[in-house]
């Protein structure tokens, strides 16, 4: 494949930073494009370590995410789902601990484009990694940190070694790709050298994950403690819980809540009584012994939403994934988002293969709008997941909007089945939403009027009728 260079020659060399999923990923995909390729991360090759360190284990795959695993045309999607447990739809548990079924499919379809996947983050990273390690045009670099960068020059400085034995070098390429996260030392670079438009923001919820063993029987056979097929919720108004399946047989549960109702929790006492008060059901699956020594062990983690404009620096550099989007968890977008930056990112080299300042141009322009609105959506699905789920006005308008879907389908499709099982862009996702939810109330309207008339018909019929009962059973006057 060509590639856009700078000058025609040898094919250039481009440094990704970060070594996530997306950053593996991209690495991939540039070494694809004939790009040599230099991997950089700060930490230890996770393959070699026992136990995975990183954030969260769960992640949620959706369409976006596996069409780019498939645009690596190394069976990597099908090696990924093979290990993947599908979620169907979120489970729903009340204060009593009744379960309730919200299928994400409008039809009860049953495909891997209906349901969303939970993988394991580690593996997912491990499998990426070892194909990038395959791959001639790459080379990994664990325990190389970039510290700085140098966008003009196309230099990085990287410190390796420990703390007792540390040491600093600089190293230039031709192009850079930050793919290290909320925190990004290539986003520090660019907003030295750009105009950049910034906006941060950290939610007042926090987090804690917690676990949900998996039931052993006197063999010693595993199986699941609930329905492995559902996102379980159990939402609070305020704050709620999550607990998504593994494939040992567990549930990995996270609990957001603000943090000042974390700091109340003081003692195992206080947190058993909060348990058995608000969730009582998950008090008994988790145990007290497990819950109190997680909670108190496992870290409080903050969630941060981050927009920024631009994406790339001339023809130097460029960010992707949470380095120029980072957003909230709750519309399982994350990764699947900064997968989908780099499938567009390879568009938009391969469409401009002579400059690839315009193509670093065009990338920017097409994507900002996309990134802002999923931000955006994931804030407002925390609001939907953790208060509207239970609503009876929130799953009338779900009805409502399913019926328009089947009728309609290539004018009213849902908003959640938009940016999980298909590629529309985020921004026309939200803007079709917009109008359906117009198209949506006055259908609410006419259903509840024709609600109302049939009901005032039935009322008036059956009025008549024992009106005229009552005439023919009236006994008649002597003439």
């Amino acid at each position: 494949m060509a590639i856009a260079k700078k000058e025609a020659g040898t094919p250039q060399s481009v440094a990704v930073v970060g070594a996530g999923p997306v950053g593996a990923l991209a690495a991939l995909y540039m070494a694809q494009l004939g790009w040599r390729v230099s991997l950089y991360e700060a930490r230890s090759d996770i393959r070699k370590e026992q136990v995975y360190h990183g954030r969260s284990i769960n992640l949620a795959l959706s369409t976006r995410g596996i069409l780019a695993l498939r645009g690596t045309k190394l069976n990597l999607d099908e090696e990924v789902l093979r290990e993947a447990i599908p979620m169907r739809g979120r489970m729903i548990h009340d204060q009593h601990g009744r379960q309730s079924s919200q299928a994400y499919g409008v039809h009860g379809e049953a495909s891997r484009w209906t349901y969303i996947n939970s993988v394991d983050r580690g593996k997912l990273n491990c499998r990426l990694l070892d194909a990038a390690e395959k791959h001639p045009n790459i080379k990994l670099k664990f325990g190389h940190k970039v510290v700085h960068c140098q966008p003009d020059l196309g230099a990085l400085v990287v410190e390796t070694g420990t703390d007792d034995a540390r040491e600093t070098f600089t190293i230039s390429h031709d192009f850079i790709i930050g793919a290290d996260g909320a925190f990004s030392t290539i986003r520090r670079a660019l907003m030295r050298c750009t105009r950049m438009d910034y906006q941060q923001a950290y939610i007042p919820h926090c987090y804690r994950e917690l676990t949900i063993q998996a039931r052993v029987d006197a063999e010693g056979n595993r199986s699941f403690a609930m329905d492995p097929y559902h996102l379980h919720i159990w939402p609070k108004m305020s704050y709620m819980m999550i607990a998504l399946p593994n494939t040992d047989q567990s549930f990995t549960c996270t609990l957001f809540m603000p943090q000042e109702k974390f700091d109340a929790i003081r003692s195992q006492q206080q947190l058993v009584e909060f348990f058995q008060q608000e969730f009582p059901d998950a008090y008994e699956l988790i145990g007290r012994e497990s819950l109190c020594e997680e909670y108190f062990r496992n870290p409080l983690g903050s969630l941060i939403s981050i927009k920024c404009k631009p994406y790339h620096y001339q023809d130097k550099m460029v960010i992707i994934g949470d380095a120029a989007h980072s957003m909230v968890p709750f519309y399982g977008q994350g990764m699947n988002a900064g997968m989908e930056d780099v499938m567009i990112l390879q568009e938009m080299l391969l469409r401009y293969q002579n400059s690839l300042s315009d193509a670093l141009d065009a990338y920017t322009a097409l994507r900002h709008d996309d990134a802002v609105a999923i931000c955006d959506l994931a804030m407002y699905n925390y609001v939907e997941m953790r208060a509207h789920v239970h609503s009876p006005v929130y799953r009338a308008r779900k009805a409502i909007e399913g019926v328009l879907y089947r009728l309609m389908p290539s004018y009213v499709v849902p908003l959640y089945t938009m940016v999980s099982f298909t590629t529309i862009r985020y921004s026309e996702a939200t803007r079709r939403s917009q109008r359906q939810g117009r198209w949506i109330y006055i259908a609410s309207g006419v259903a509840l009027a024709v609600t109302l008339g049939l009901a005032f018909a039935a009322t008036t019929i059956s009025l008549s009728h024992h009106h005229r009962r009552h005439r023919q059973q009236a006994p008649t006057s002597a003439a």
